[in-house]
């Protein structure tokens, strides 16, 4: 072997490392051990079909467990399947979804229903680039369904998972990247239980971000969240929610009812029009 060759390698198992199968396996027994004595109980690990997996997911997009926790079980007695949400009214929709943010999920969530009936027999694909070109669903959650849905042996990742390996294989750096990390996982995944495998990392991670420093600050990718308070998001908020609590209101009740600065209002309202959140006929605005 040339010189040049040893170096390349060298160099190649430098930036991305490989462990060894002892090390690999002294991490899963680690991460095994915390999951089998302190995993959490969740509603949507038990009772496992791919919609409820899918509904679990898109919830959990940018949204803390406990608040999912609160409203998973009565979306899933609103809403039982695919059927039941292709058809579901947006005003109804929407109202269970009160609570939860982000309602462009809510409305992904119906229009990816509305797809899984009409091209796909009713069935949740099972590969992760025909789940990735349904509505609302990018590569984590594609993944994430793949893992938890068919327990199949994929690679991906998210804040968690991202957290963990962080925490256990870069203490002493900064600025790492998802290309450096998604090797480990790739090497690290229990391929014959990558279901338990992903639960059991979600937990790890969550208990990081209790007990230690956010290791994910040292991540290239991260980024703070921006303040709810104020915000946009908390306009169209209370605007859906005005809405769904009454019929119909026109521009200026909407303004009353939400409190919020006039000249936002209107924005929203045009903007949630366009997006099909909202109706309007006149000067009335409904759902």
């Amino acid at each position: 072997m040339s010189g040049n060759k040893k170096k390349t390698i060298t160099l190649r198992a430098k930036k991305n490392k490989t462990l060894t199968l002892i090390r690999v396996r002294a991490f899963q027994k680690e991460i095994y051990e915390y999951y089998d004595t302190q995993g959490r109980d969740l509603p949507w690990r038990k009772k496992l079909n791919p919609y409820r997996v899918l509904v679990s997911e898109i919830m959990l997009q940018q949204t803390q467990v406990e608040r999912v926790h609160q409203k998973y079980a009565e979306f899933l007695a609103a809403f039982p399947d695919f059927e039941a949400l292709a058809h579901a009214p947006l005003p109804r929709l929407l109202g269970i979804w009160q609570g939860m943010g982000y309602n462009r999920r809510a409305l992904a969530l119906k229009t990816l229903a509305q797809k899984v009936v009409e091209e796909h027999q009713g069935k949740l694909p099972r590969e992760p680039e025909k789940l990735i070109s349904l509505p609302g669903i990018g590569p984590y959650t594609a993944g994430a369904i793949t893992a938890f849905a068919f327990n199949r042996p994929v690679v991906f990742m998210d804040t968690n998972i991202r957290r963990v390996y962080i925490h256990e294989f870069f203490r002493d750096r900064e600025n790492i990247h998802d290309a450096e990390l998604i090797p480990l996982v790739e090497q690290t995944v229990d391929t014959g239980h990558p279901r338990k495998w992903y639960n059991a990392l979600m937990d790890y991670g969550a208990m990081l971000k209790r007990k230690h420093a956010n290791p994910n600050r040292k991540s290239a990718h991260y980024t703070r969240q921006s303040p709810f308070e104020n915000s946009n998001r908390q306009v169209r908020g209370k605007i859906l929610k005005a809405l769904v609590a009454e019929p119909q209101f026109s521009a200026a009740q909407i303004v009353k009812h939400t409190g919020m600065d006039p000249e936002r209002v209107k924005e929203n309202l045009t903007k949630l029009t366009t997006e099909g959140f909202i109706k309007k006929e006149g000067r009335t605005y409904f759902i």
